[in-house]
């Protein structure tokens, strides 16, 4: 006998395009009367817009795209304007920070001025993004838990490109625009560190970052498994405990010993996530401004083990004199 799962919405029930809550005076309008969309609606909800920007919005595409500019038109001129090239280099092509000689001062634009230009456009785009994120939820009196989720990933943001380089007094040590060059900075930072394995807030952020997917997953196939019961309905089961949350309760009970709640594992999962960066954050922020090595200080607090000292060489007893070739 066939059984209900649900792993795509099956069903899709449409009612007139909500435009959302009214405004209150001081608000830009907002843009579009929404429309449907089938293949949303079978992952999400099938409406699409109204959209609301407002200014910080409109600010904040105007300043990354902007950034998106100059960092696409200098990957082009990196490859003498060949748009082919363009295409087929493009997950290695670079913008690179200034080299180590400028320090935190202002290079000239082809020599590092570009990056650093880039960089200010992109982080302010970010920032006033963060802000509308932040005064949209005070506009439709929700909590702020958005922007502050947003806020934990700004943080690493910041630490990589701008206050960790400020502490070493050079740009030279932020990571550059790219693909791939972003990769091998991190491979290269890690080396030139003694392994950020090592590093003890590196260790929590993978540990955050592994509990983050194994929350997300649990949740999801938990609520998912109790739909028939109306579990993905879970503000009701929140403030009036149903079949679907006893059922779901029940069987982490069984299988654990121990259950959240439909209200309490969204908390779990935020703060799992939101740590992922926080603890990432501050484990480069201490590398190089405090420590130096992160084997030997995993060695000096009883982390890691030392390498054996490597014995000393037997001599080729045929090189000896007397011996025999």
């Amino acid at each position: 006998m066939a059984e209900y799962q649900n792993i795509l919405t099956p069903v899709q029930v449409r009612a007139p395009a909500y435009a959302g809550v009214p405004l209150e005076g001081g608000h830009w309008t907002r843009q579009g009367k929404g429309f449907f969309n089938y293949l949303a609606g079978k992952i999400g909800d099938a409406q699409i817009g109204p959209i609301y920007l407002g200014a910080t919005g409109v600010a904040s595409l105007i300043c990354g795209f902007i950034a998106f500019e100059i960092i696409g038109l200098n990957m082009w001129a990196s490859v003498d304007w060949d748009p082919i090239q363009f295409v087929r280099q493009l997950f290695w092509l670079a913008l690179e920070p200034p080299p180590p000689q400028y320090g935190l001062s202002i290079p000239p634009l082809n020599d590092g001025g570009w990056w650093l230009m880039a960089g200010f456009f992109l982080t302010v785009s970010i920032i006033l993004w963060w802000i509308r994120t932040y005064r949209r939820a005070i506009a439709l009196g929700t909590g702020t838990h958005l922007a502050w989720a947003f806020a934990s990933a700004i943080w690493l943001y910041l630490v990589l490109g701008f206050i960790r380089p400020v502490l070493m007094g050079s740009w030279a040590e932020a990571v550059p625009f790219g693909i791939f060059p972003h990769l091998d900075w991190t491979a290269a930072f890690s080396i030139r560190y003694g392994n950020l394995f090592y590093n003890p807030f590196h260790m929590l952020s993978i540990a955050f970052l592994y509990g983050s997917t194994l929350l997300f997953a649990m949740h999801g196939a938990t609520i998912l498994a109790v739909s028939r019961y109306g579990g993905d309905r879970e503000i009701d089961q929140v403030t009036d405990r149903g079949t679907a949350a006893e059922r779901a309760a029940l069987f982490w009970r069984w299988t654990m010993g121990f259950n959240a709640t439909m209200e309490s594992i969204h908390r779990w999962a935020m703060w799992f996530a939101m740590l992922t960066v926080i603890t990432g954050g501050i484990g480069i922020l201490l590398t190089g401004t405090v420590v130096d090595n992160w084997y030997l200080w995993a060695v000096k607090h009883g982390v890691a083990p030392a390498y054996p000292v490597a014995p000393e060489a037997v001599p080729d007893p045929s090189l000896l004199p007397g011996g025999t070739p």
